[in-house]
């Protein structure tokens, strides 16, 4: 450590990036096993994205090996550090990637997410409940460790063959994002505008409810009950809403903060597929083709601007020193 070794300030929020092509991945697999659309396509976009955690993962340890202080400031942002939780998601989906292949890899990177994405959470959350924040860094980011780790821990669980535990943890995430909606909705309509530079996290907005409805078809055996259709309902009202928006957000040019988009629009895909399959008919039925076409435009055209940003060597962000929500940005 006494080198000068510094490895690459790669962002937290980068692990983004993993849950939306797992997210398109799986979504392709639903499709596979639904309408039979080639299965190779969802193996090779599960592999990049076990590739692209494998190397956020080693980037992620070598900062807090050698540039600790920045680490530290990022786990003390009050916006950015909430990303942090998403290095547990994203393993615990890649868990969900590999367990085709390996049962065994597949639960211990699911029992090493789920402890990452707990403890996370209970540190972050018990910061939060002291008070003492400012207004302006209240954004959908904070979903991200009760409410993205429990209802991913609730699909998974579900999936690996553990439903009764999938369901004490989508208890968590339903409660807390039930909470922190009314938190957030309350700053948006009564306070200042948020900053250009927050606006792409809004994107978050799109995820819990659908993702939710992912979690909840795990562990409820598939059936497309009425809560199931609730719950696409509303996911469907905030992705309208977030199109609507749509300008007002991309005045914050692209960065790699725009890939918290990604993971809500697949779940709105695979939650549909995997309601046809299990018998549904009529609207979602009906919708389901076009969520998958449109899950496929958003991650396509994500993946092309980061390529982009990669080409003209603009993908790494300088790191955030001061913690000011105002000027911060997830990436």
């Amino acid at each position: 450590m006494s080198n000068g070794f510094k490895p690459p300030i790669v962002p937290a929020a980068f692990f983004g990036i993993v849950l939306g092509l797992a997210g398109l991945g799986n979504a392709w697999r639903a499709a596979h096993q639904v309408w039979h659309f080639p299965a190779i396509i969802g193996e090779i976009i599960l592999g990049l994205a076990c590739v692209v955690w494998a190397a956020l993962i080693v980037l992620f340890a070598l900062r807090w090996i050698f540039a600790r202080a920045e680490s530290l400031a990022e786990a003390h942002h009050p916006v950015q550090c909430c990303f942090i939780g998403l290095a547990g998601v994203a393993t615990m989906l890649i868990a969900l990637a590999v367990e085709p292949y390996s049962h065994r890899a597949g639960i211990s990177l699911f029992g090493v997410g789920l402890a990452f994405t707990l403890g996370f959470a209970l540190w972050r959350t018990g910061l939060l409940w002291r008070g003492n924040r400012d207004h302006t860094a209240t954004t959908p980011v904070l979903y991200l460790p009760t409410v993205a780790g429990g209802f991913v821990a609730a699909g998974v669980s579900g999936a690996l063959g553990y439903p009764d535990w999938g369901q004490l943890a989508f208890g968590v995430a339903l409660f807390s994002w039930l909470a922190i909606e009314s938190v957030l909705l309350h700053r948006l309509y009564t306070v200042e505008t948020l900053p250009v530079a927050l606006r792409p996290t809004l994107g978050i907005q799109l995820a819990p409810p659908v993702v939710g409805t992912v979690a909840y078809l795990a562990i409820n055996g598939g059936i497309p009950d009425m809560f199931a259709h609730i719950l696409i309902g509303y996911g469907l009202m905030m992705a309208l809403l977030l199109l609507r928006l749509l300008p007002w957000i991309m005045e914050q040019p692209f960065s790699v903060s725009y890939w918290g988009f990604t993971f809500g629009a697949t779940a709105l895909a695979i939650a549909p597929i995997r309601m046809v399959g299990h018998g549904d008919t009529g609207a979602i039925a009906m919708l389901a083709p076009y969520l998958f076409a449109a899950a496929n435009i958003v991650v396509g055209l994500i993946a092309l601007g980061t390529l982009r940003l990669i080409v003209q060597r603009r993908l790494l962000p300088q790191p955030v020193a001061a913690p000011s929500p105002a000027q911060a940005a997830p990436a």
